[in-house]
């Protein structure tokens, strides 16, 4: 997969992964880029959040981000921020652009100093090899992910928007522990990119769910080197396609999971209530325990709906599993054994309808398994 025209890329092992994984990636464009950016809603937050979000108010373009995995750089007190500095200071140095041209990114272990001089030894000679595969970077950004996300749509014009992202662990709505970089070359001014990326994030990557944990580091950033003409609904509309394919993605390789959960809201009355129903089911432990053991309790997920707190007649309310309805206002005949066979499969689809409006909405997530305990129960040691 290639960037779209104005981004080049590099990803490398600098040693920073025990593993010897790839773990350092520089996004690149040699134009300056227009830019939105949605980052963590966790009262803690990696310094490289911070530096980001007082860019951020500045308005000005970049050219750059780096990017590290295996180390969060957080909680490792004012040396975090002086070790963020130095990553910013050393991509501009390698790539001859400005402190306020270069942003950071940085997921890993928390507690753990940004190896800065690993880096320092690593980046002049990787810039030699940048290049416009995206595929190197979607693997040097990955941490517990068992596969790269990446995904691209081509717009009418010549246009394209690419997306990679990491994530698998820590992931919760408003944010998870996650990273997603957009790349477009539509030439979308950026006061209008910064009014439809909250809108967009909103219906994708904060309607993802794993364990109902976030993180201080999760950043979702889009980027537009304008290089091309787009139509603004038409881009628009292919950028909340890319984001949704990468939040299926993260979801789908949810640590240890072994299947995809959607959760269908249909007729709310406000899309906030649609969005707030969809993710109290896919969030639900419950639930999600009962689609590892192909369970058809469907009791669960209409209490998962309860302790949304949305004020609805659950006379009204239908459920369907795997397209089998096993609610209509009071309990419907299904059989448990075909309906249990059918959620045997690598995504077990659930639809909700309110009857109460015309708001619709979507999560996504994954089953709660063993092996997800397993994980992170030794993820430091």
């Amino acid at each position: 997969m290639k960037f779209p025209v104005g981004f080049q890329g590099i990803g490398a092992a600098t040693g920073m992964k025990a593993s010897g994984s790839p773990d350092l990636a520089v996004i690149y464009s040699r134009y300056n880029l227009s830019w939105a950016m949605s980052t963590t809603q966790n009262a803690l937050k990696a310094p490289f959040i911070l530096r980001n979000r007082s860019r951020y108010s500045s308005e000005q373009p970049i050219r750059a981000i780096g990017i590290n995995s295996g180390v969060a750089n957080c909680l490792t007190g004012d040396q975090g921020f002086i070790d963020n500095d130095d990553f910013v200071a050393i991509i501009g140095n390698v790539l001859n652009l400005r402190a306020q041209d270069v942003l950071t990114a940085s997921t890993g272990v928390l507690g753990e100093r940004l190896p800065v001089e690993k880096i320092r030894a690593a980046l002049p000679d990787l810039t030699a090899s940048m290049s416009v595969d995206v595929g190197p970077v979607a693997q040097a950004i990955l941490t517990t992910d068992s596969c790269t996300k990446q995904v691209a749509t081509n717009l009418r014009g010549g246009a394209r928007i690419v997306g990679v992202a990491k994530g698998s662990g820590q992931v919760h709505p408003n944010m998870a522990t996650m990273l997603a970089f957009i790349m477009t070359d539509a030439n979308i001014p950026q006061h209008r990119l910064r009014e439809m990326w909250p809108n967009i994030v909103d219906q994708s990557f904060n309607q993802i769910t794993v364990d109902g944990d976030t993180s201080p580091n999760d950043t979702a950033l889009l980027m537009s080197s304008g290089r091309q003409h787009a139509e603004e609904d038409e881009f628009e509309e292919g950028l909340l396609r890319i984001c949704e394919k990468l939040s299926q993605k993260i979801a789908q390789d949810g640590e240890g999971s072994s299947k995809l959960l959607t959760v269908n809201i249909r007729n709310a009355r406000s899309p906030e209530d649609a969005r707030k129903a969809a993710r109290s089911v896919v969030s639900s432990s419950l639930v999600k325990a009962a689609i590892y053991g192909n369970d058809p309790h469907w009791g669960r997920i209409l209490s998962a709906i309860g302790a949304a707190n949305l004020v609805y007649s659950f006379a009204n309310v239908t459920v369907k599993i795997q397209g089998i309805q096993v609610y209509n206002g009071a309990p419907t005949n299904f059989d448990i054994e075909t309906l249990s066979a059918k959620m045997a499969k690598e995504e077990v689809i659930i639809d909700i309808d309110f009857n109460g409006g015309e708001a619709n909405s979507t999560a996504w997530g994954c089953d709660l398994t063993p092996q997800y305990v397993r994980i992170n129960s030794d993820f430091h040691t």
